[in-house]
């Protein structure tokens, strides 16, 4: 029988605002535990949650993005149930007055073509604590840092069918809220995180099959991984004659497995009623107009931008927009320089590879755009070569100092000087008789060996254009 998958995903961004959702409280990452709780965030008696404005805007900011609905009323609801890094017994979130309504995002598939995921909704919500289970003699550590942090969750129509699918959304909504400064994406801080709804039917069958949920994954690898292993374990147990049970399931990497959690519920057992403590919303036009003024240049736009005014092709376009950081970081660059093709070229090149290597965002990247700037501008004005560039870049990663310095220090200015560069072929043909008459009987391609024992004797400094043309005439005398 031939199967077929649907996928759902809920996303949870976290906002990037300084404090909490209905507190005072910081949000910053790292601190020490229930150093960032207060009487808010533990849920004292007779205290009153008050609401951050700045959550809101995010929100709105997010709607507006992906051109969804954004109603004029949004209420806050409690979802009632208890883990004990819970302290209210409750969560603050929305139910059926989200703040963020029917939207959608275009994806694009490996085929070429596009694909347009539905967003049934985004609610603003808070985070709960932590649980640590690691150094406590059996026992269980409560943290309350992050209780009452914000969350976005962005909630799709079951429409990816595919873990790669499934990633491409996911890596386009973490690509969106990077651009528009409503969450940092850090994945490995829990900054951004994806539950996966996964569910199998026969090809053809319109009713969906029973869904199993992958709770907090929080890697692209990990995504898909999960996906496909979830997807493999139900068709298994399908075709086995068993059945699949609605569950809560956690992914496991180290074992290439998903084990069960919990039951999954269904939101009356939630026992969903409106906040009393918390007043509707007003989305008022004038914030909408507000918000959409903020609205930075979106991904899609600034790619097809690069692609009309640098000339870029789709592919450097797309990889330079992946990011906010490495688009405002390859802009700068290529007009400083006027060169964006070289300049894509070293970003996408030599300085992606680097930050790759050393796990480095671009926004922290050893070598400032300047430093590029003024390295490509040595390149295109002939003072080093191509390959003389990378050591360049090298010496400047390793914080040796800036372009000129470097090729000042090690001597590694372009030999442009025609008597020098004679002299230095002179010296390779000299020494290589049997090739030079090799060369001379018909062998054109030592040509090639020519040129690269001359730009080795000249340590990779003479003027590549000058070499050849000099070499030409005088093999060819």
């Amino acid at each position: 029988m031939e199967w077929e998958t649907v996928i759902g995903l809920e996303i949870h961004a976290q906002l990037s605002t300084k404090s909490k959702l209905f507190s005072g409280s910081s949000t910053a990452y790292g601190s020490e535990p229930n150093t960032q709780a207060n009487v808010v965030d533990l849920a004292m008696p007779g205290v009153l949650p008050v609401l951050n404005t700045d959550a809101v805007r995010k929100a709105v900011m997010f709607g507006l993005a992906i051109d969804a609905e954004v109603p004029d009323i949004s209420v806050f609801a409690r979802k009632n149930y208890f883990y004990p890094d819970l302290p209210q017994g409750y969560q603050i979130s929305q139910f059926d007055k989200p703040i963020v309504g029917l939207g959608h995002l275009d994806i694009e598939l490996e085929n070429g073509e596009t694909k347009r995921i539905g967003v049934t909704r985004a609610h603003l919500e808070q985070d709960a604590g932590k649980s640590l289970h690691e150094d406590f003699a059996g026992q269980t550590g409560v943290d309350l840092n992050r209780s009452g942090t914000p969350l976005l969750e962005i909630v799709s129509e079951p429409d990816l069918s595919n873990a790669k699918e499934a990633v491409a959304y996911m890596r386009k909504i973490h690509t969106l809220v990077q651009f528009l400064g409503i969450c940092d994406g850090n994945m490995q801080e829990g900054s951004f995180r994806c539950d996966a709804n996964v569910s199998v039917r026969p090809k053809g069958q319109a009713k969906l099959g029973t869904r199993a949920e992958l709770k907090n994954i929080n890697s692209f690898k990990f995504v898909e991984r999960g996906i496909n292993i979830e997807v493999e374990r139900q068709i298994d147990l399908i075709e086995a004659g068993g059945t699949v049970v609605q569950e809560t399931r956690l992914f496991d990497p180290d074992k290439d497995e998903t084990r069960s959690m919990r039951s999954k519920e269904e939101a009356n057992d939630y026992r969903y009623f409106p906040d009393p403590d918390l007043l509707p919303v007003a989305i008022t036009q004038e914030l909408r107009d507000s918000v959409r003024a903020e609205l930075p240049e979106l991904p899609e736009i600034k790619k097809q931008r690069f692609i009309d005014q640098f000339e870029l092709s789709e592919f450097d376009a797309g990889v330079l927009t992946s990011s906010r950081a490495s688009s405002d970081y390859f802009e700068i660059v290529a007009l400083a320089t006027g060169e964006a093709k070289l300049s894509a070229n070293w970003v996408n090149g030599e300085l992606a590879s680097h930050l790759n290597k050393a796990e480095l965002d671009f926004a922290d990247s050893k070598v400032t755009p300047e430093q590029l700037t003024s390295l490509i501008k040595r390149i295109t004005d002939n003072t080093i070569s191509g390959s003389t560039a990378k050591a360049v870049f090298e010496a400047i990663w390793n914080g040796e100092g800036d372009t000129d310095q470097i090729i000042e220090a090690k001597g590694l200015k372009k030999i442009t000087d025609t008597g020098a560069i004679e002299a230095i072929i002179d010296g390779i043909i000299e020494a290589n008789p049997g090739q030079y008459e090799q060369y001379r009987s018909g062998k054109d391609k030592l040509f090639g060996f020519f040129v690269g024992q001359t730009m080795k004797a000249s340590k990779g400094q003479a003027d590549p254009a000058e070499v050849n043309r000099l070499l030409k005439s005088k093999l060819d005398a």
